[in-house]
């Protein structure tokens, strides 16, 4: 069974010969770290791990202006720029990490209008180069994998244009305002994507990013969310699986009172399940059971101390567990590989895979 095979049947929650495999890291494992321990640099983790699915691409600037940040600040550490949102950011220079929110323009629905007008136009240009991604596609149909493109939607953008400070009390106190930011951006999304899918071809599959919760819970009410969200992300959905592509969610933090919200929209996946953050892949398989499919919850905490035994521990009561109760599974940490996961103790977590990892 090729990797495309295997992971249309796990999104369509059926049991093909074994789990999934994916993963992602941060920038600095595979750059600074692993490079040490025995990783060829540069190489691309997804042909030297043989992940079922390849990242094709399928980002574009959804910014409102389509500008080159303006460096505001810079010392050796970090710099500070103002973005096509009209966002200023302070980014670390050297290692990953959430930027911090120093300011944004949009902070009312007055001034909202001024940055939704570029929206309501359809701008090819923003695509880039859509034969290199049309090129990422062939390239993973000919080595049988699952082609997926990727983007941020709704939840995130109105964190990344308004800020958190902004929007999060705006979902009570203008709730007609982020109906109209998610609407135009849902209709902006739709015209864009067929041209993408027109002109470079469709992908296998779609992964959308929304970090929905944080460490203690989400960030607003599962109502809230049912009201002011959802029904974007449905509507997403929908136009993608009217390409015929699987959607899988991506959502950081603890999700686990919206997962019921997660499945009416229509997600095929759900995507990393953070077990530092009381997400437990069992528990959601034993509730939901193939209501969806499931990629992650593998905690990196037991993984970073680098032991064996933990190791083992984390992983293979949870690989038994799905392989018995017949649940579609893709094998991937609970959200991205840190540096402190040595190369050899992730190699060893992917033996463990292959050894406990077949239905």
């Amino acid at each position: 069974m090729t990797s495309r095979e295997r992971m249309t049947l796990l999104l369509k929650k059926q049991i093909p010969d074994q789990m999934g495999l994916y993963e992602h890291f941060w920038p600095e494992t595979l750059r600074d770290y692993w490079p040490q321990q025995g990783y060829p640099k540069d190489a691309d983790p997804q042909k030297h791990f043989d992940y079922d699915i390849w990242g094709c691409g399928g980002w574009f600037d959804s910014s409102p202006f389509v500008r080159p940040e303006e460096l505001l600040e810079e010392t050796d550490e970090w710099k500070v720029t103002r973005n096509g949102r009209g966002a200023r950011l302070k980014h670390w220079k050297n290692k990953s990490g959430t930027p911090q929110h120093i300011g944004f323009e949009v902070t009312t629905p007055e001034i909202w209008k001024q940055y939704r007008e570029p929206l309501l136009a359809t701008d090819r240009a923003r695509l880039g180069n859509l034969e290199d991604l049309k090129k990422n596609l062939a390239n993973a149909r000919a080595a049988g994998k699952f082609a997926i493109l990727g983007n941020l939607f709704v939840f995130e953008l109105l964190r990344a244009t308004i800020g958190d400070e902004t929007f999060l009390p705006a979902l009570l106190e203008e709730p007609d305002w982020i109906r109209d930011f998610c609407q135009v951006h849902l209709d902006f999304y739709k015209r864009h994507y067929e041209i993408v899918f027109r002109e470079a071809g469709t992908p296998d599959g779609f992964f959308l990013y929304e970090d929905f919760g944080f460490c203690n819970g989400l960030f607003c009410s599962p109502q809230t969310l049912k009201e002011l969200i959802f029904p974007y992300e449905k509507a997403l959905v929908e136009f993608f699986h009217d390409y015929g592509l699987p959607v899988i969610l991506h959502s950081c933090g603890d999700v686990r009172k919206a997962v019921p919200q997660i499945i009416e929209a229509g997600f095929d996946c759900l995507q990393p399940m953070e077990a530092k953050a009381g997400c437990d892949v069992l528990a959601f398989a034993k509730t939901y059971g193939n209501k969806l499919a499931y990629m992650g919850n593998i905690n990196v905490v037991p993984l970073g101390t680098n032991d064996p035994a933990l190791v083992k521990q984390e992983v293979v009561p949870k690989l038994n567990a799905l392989r018995k109760l017949r649940i579609p599974y893709v094998f991937h940490s609970d959200h991205s590989v840190p540096p402190e996961i040595s190369f050899a103790t992730y190699k060893y977590a992917l033996q463990l895979l292959r050894e406990h990892g077949s239905y």
